[in-house]
């Protein structure tokens, strides 16, 4: 789930009072196991996605998941925003959806839709946040299948702009950098996010940006990058129900969603699928 903000300017700054938290090494490896739990959930959610499922079957597959592992999901009675308590276990968002759809068994996967599962299961008090575009069937668009590929390439050249001694500004310029070279467009409204012990807290990280700007990235920080890619226009908007946020002009919407730790010389992703390797 990710953090929605209300201002976009960023001015840049070091390490000061009060900054994002750094994770000590017990802390850390907490971390790595919330994370990889999150990791196994996407896999077993992207092994049963098909045309005829709905987003409340994947919910339910969720919260036996993680309630099977000893852990809780975060997502689930979340408060935010003044929207009532969020009602899934995880955020399913189809097509337009650009991020925090509801679970629900009115919501049926077609051949050629293409869905979020973003999952947040909370293991021994630490968050593991991760987020994967799922295709359905075999009828998805050479278009779509193209901005769902594109916007997991986008995620994987902010994750090798955020090194030690970085900013979190250089994160969001390398993903809008190549994400409007493509011809797509960047979502403003919604941001990564400091993760651990608390779902959401600092640095702030934004997927459009210039460099050297925002926080300055320090070993122990962890966080998440989670850039929600359009094939129209960045403008969103919320439904009634307080959370749902869609294309305001109808477009498709990807999202892909790692949790990172920065170590003394690089980042150590912690999300990672069984299978997965970083994007060519």
């Amino acid at each position: 789930m990710i953090k929605r903000i209300k201002k976009r300017k960023v001015r840049g700054r070091g390490p000061r009072r009060g900054g994002p938290p750094l994770l000590s090494p017990g802390e850390a490896d907490a971390m790595r196991a919330a994370g990889r739990l999150a990791g196994e959930i996407l896999d077993a959610i992207g092994r049963e996605i098909r045309v005829g499922m709905s987003t409340g079957e994947i919910d339910r597959m969720v919260d036996e998941m993680t309630s099977a592992r000893g852990a809780i999901s975060a997502p689930f009675g979340y408060k935010g925003h003044g929207a009532p308590p969020f009602a899934g276990h995880c955020c399913t968002s189809v097509n337009d959806v650009v991020c925090h759809g509801i679970p629900d068994d009115a919501r049926i996967l077609r051949d050629g839709d293409i869905v979020n599962v973003d999952v947040t299961p909370i293991l021994d008090g630490f968050h593991g946040d991760s987020s994967r575009t799922f295709l359905v069937g075999d009828g998805v668009t050479p278009k779509a299948r193209r901005l769902v590929a594109d916007t997991r390439h986008a995620l994987w050249l902010g994750i090798r702009a955020a090194v030690p001694g970085a900013f979190t500004g250089d994160i969001g310029h390398a993903i809008q950098q190549f994400a409007e070279g493509e011809g797509y467009a960047v979502v403003r409204e919604f941001t990564g996010h400091g993760v651990g012990r608390e779902f959401h807290t600092a640095p702030t990280i934004f997927h459009y940006g210039k460099p050297n700007t925002g926080d300055r990235i320090l070993p122990g920080m962890t966080f998440t990058i989670e850039p929600m890619i359009n094939l129209g226009h960045w403008r969103t908007e919320i439904l009634e129900d307080g959370w749902t946020a869609v294309t305001a002009d109808g477009s498709l919407s990807a999202q892909w969603e790692h949790t990172l730790l920065v170590t003394a010389d690089g980042v150590e992703v912690l999300t990672l699928g069984k299978d997965e390797s970083p994007a060519a």
